[in-house]
């Protein structure tokens, strides 16, 4: 960045050129032919010496300038002789009228004050430029116009003119760079401030945990509306000064005094604003922590440049330069360049730093700033400078697409890796799926924007559906044709976030063989499918993406693991309570009756024990594991209960009925809390 904003300095002031060799070359070359040796010599003495005179006896007050004098050069400036000679040069305008302008030259130089002389009296302005546009027509005429060595009048008027007409550019060149100098750069508190958290939160389990970067919206920050806060009156001057120069030929000094000092102005916006490039030595060394506060600063900044300073600086170049709109143009344009460049210089290192999974969204905020960036870049750029940027932006945002697509792909190889062989204990939601459904949950807000990337990244690995475009734009979404089938083709991101969500599906059936109890194993899968169906349900995006095909599979799958933890847990249970078997030559058999209580005791406790500390996080699901299990036993144990209760007297009633249906249903209501408690505990 110093490097860059050294350059911004490294034009020189015209007006230290004073030298009157130099003076004499750099007006020479601009206004004679290269034959012809005009001898210009030092000073105003060199003047009255070739006039043959040193009084001020032709000299009226500047204030009263005669217009005959302008009469006069416009008389002579608009005479065409058919191709003969040049007429000669009236004896006031090649006395006199040289003499006065120098005159009034002396007049302003010999203002002692430090701001600029230019602009204190009107009417004496006007008077100096027009006589300095009479000065450079004169000198344009005698050069252009066809005459010999022998008309040493015309000669030596040019000679006097060229002096003339140097000092007086010289001065509004030095006046130029002081009203340029009184810039006032306002950066109060509304100046945009570096957001303090923008990344993912890794454990966030809900869509307010959201945080993705905040930018200052251009139709909020008005601070900077009157950028660069030039007073009205030296934005009159300047134009005065800069249309008279440019119409003089000194359109390269006065266009160069113009860049030097608008580019430190906004080198020093850009201070101020704690803006700094960084090598990728830099980058690789900071923490993710410092870079991220870098990037959320380059994204405040740059879009508060290209959304509030630009347009400024824009209007205030064509204030400056209103007669010359093309150059206004050029000038506000090489300046949006030099200053753009710097900041995509940083987005090409942030794209070669390290890849990993945390960084994505950084990524994508920058890549979705230089899609912003582009919408500004219209007429108000010069066509070549327009063209030029527009291809560096697609370069940059090419390097940031990849990187952007490499570390979403390498969600996927995390997921691969999580071989852990250590199952979450009661059944609850695994980290790895909270983890996973949070980052595409928050991936899914940048969807148009993924779309982009994979369509890229697709291209590039030869894989894209789409019909190859030479010069096709990744910013506009592909006509997809349908598949076989008639149903819609799958966007690329979409195919990259049902990759994902079928490497997780793999990863936690894998991971439910962990658990020893084939029922608990089912309460693990149902507790991860509930989670990640709640998440998909709760994301529009995310929603849509997936499909309503997905979700009803989803909803089936979770069913069928339902109806397996029922199988696994109460078939038992409720083989207990039934009414087959009990029976011998037409009576009930005590003994078998009594065992049936026995073992359902046994095994409703035992269940109640184990079940009662396993975790179903989800409420809805919850409730209907346990109104499913109580409307299965519950009837069932009320039914057996009451038909064969008659055959059990006085203490074996207690004995081996030990609870009533009712505290059966209490019982269930206490399964999949977390809770700990033994039976025993809870009677007491």
């Amino acid at each position: 960045m110093e490097k860059f904003l050294a350059n911004l300095d490294s034009s020189g002031s015209f007006a230290k050129k004073k030298s009157d060799n130099a003076g004499h070359h750099h007006i020479h070359s601009r206004h004679t032919s290269d034959s012809i040796d005009i001898g210009i010599s030092d000073g105003q003495e060199k003047v009255d010496q070739q006039n043959g005179s040193s009084n001020d006896e032709h000299l009226p007050q500047e204030a009263s300038l005669p217009d005959q004098f302008f009469e006069e050069i416009d008389r002579f400036v608009n005479d065409d002789n058919h191709g003969s000679k040049t007429s000669e040069i009236p004896k006031c305008i090649d006395v006199s009228f040289y003499k006065m302008v120098e005159s009034m030259i002396v007049k302003y130089e010999s203002k002692e004050t430090s701001s600029a002389k230019f602009g204190q009296n009107e009417e004496q302005d006007a008077l100096f430029l027009e006589s300095l546009k009479c000065i450079s027509k004169l000198i344009n005429k005698i050069t252009t116009d066809q005459f010999s060595s022998r008309y040493s009048n015309l000669l030596s008027s040019l000679n006097n003119a060229s002096i003339v007409l140097h000092r007086g550019m010289s001065l509004l060149d030095e006046e130029f760079r002081l009203l340029l100098d009184q810039r006032r750069i306002v950066l109060d508190s509304k100046t945009p401030k570096t957001p303090k958290h923008s990344s993912f939160n890794f454990s966030s389990q809900s869509s307010q945990d959201s945080d993705r970067c905040l930018l200052p919206d251009s139709t909020e920050s008005n601070e900077d509306e009157g950028f660069p806060n030039f007073s009205t009156e030296a934005i009159s001057n300047m134009n005065k000064i800069a249309t008279a120069m440019i119409s003089c030929g000194y359109e390269a000094e006065c266009c160069m005094a113009y860049t030097c000092f608008r580019r430190n102005a906004f080198r020093e916006v850009l201070n101020k604003l704690g803006f700094a490039s960084i090598t990728i030595d830099d980058a690789h060394r900071m923490q993710w922590e410092s870079l991220e506060r870098e990037i959320s600063s380059w994204i405040s900044i740059f879009k508060h440049c290209y959304r509030n300073l630009f347009p400024g600086e824009r209007k205030f170049s064509d204030a400056i330069f209103s007669e010359y709109p093309s150059i206004s143009q050029r000038l506000f344009s090489e300046l949006a360049a030099a200053v753009i460049t710097p900041f995509l210089s940083f987005s090409e290192v942030i794209a070669l730093t390290k890849r990993s999974a945390e960084r994505l969204f950084k990524f994508l905020d920058m890549y979705e700033t230089l899609n912003d960036l582009l919408t500004t870049i219209d007429d108000s750029y010069s066509k070549e400078i327009s063209q030029d940027l527009t291809s560096e932006i697609a370069v940059v945002k090419s390097q940031l697409a990849e990187a952007a697509a490499s570390i979403f792909c390498e969600l996927e190889n995390s997921i691969k890796s999580d071989q852990g062989r250590t199952p979450v204990p009661s059944g609850q939601v695994h980290p790895l799926t909270r983890y996973t459904m949070n980052y595409l949950k928050y991936a899914c807000e940048y969807r148009d924007t993924l779309e982009e990337v994979f369509r890229f990244h697709h291209k590039n690995e030869g894989f894209d559906d789409a019909p190859n475009q030479e010069n096709h734009d990744i910013n506009e979404h592909l006509t997809e044709m349908p598949n076989d089938d008639g149903t819609p083709k799958k966007s690329p991101f979409a195919i990259e976030l049902i990759a994902v969500m079928d490497l997780l599906d793999a990863n936690l059936e894998m991971k439910s063989r962990l658990y020893r109890d084939p029922a608990l194993r089912y309460v693990f899968l149902m507790n991860n499918g509930r989670y990640i169906l709640q998440k998909i349900k709760g994301s529009n995006e995310i929603h849509n993406m997936m499909g309503v095909t997905w979700c009803r599979k989803r909803s089936t799958q979770l069913r069928q693991y339902h109806k397996n933890y029922q199988r696994e847990t109460w078939s038992r249970v409720l083989q207990c309570i039934s009414h087959e078997g009990l029976q011998a030559n037409g009576k009930v058999v005590k003994a078998v009756l009594k065992e049936r209580f026995k073992n359902f005791n046994a095994l409703f406790e035992e269940i109640h024990r184990t079940q009662s500390t396993w975790v179903v996080s989800d409420e809805q699901l919850q409730s209907e594991l346990r109104v499913s299990i109580s409307a299965v036993v519950t009837p069932a144990y009320r039914s057996f209960v009451g038909r064969f209760k008659q055959y059990l007297e006085g203490r074996s009633m207690d004995k081996y009925i030990k609870y009533q249906p009712e505290d059966i249903e209490t019982l269930i209501d206490e399964l999949f809390d977390g809770n700990p408690m033994s039976m025993g505990r809870r009677r007491n």
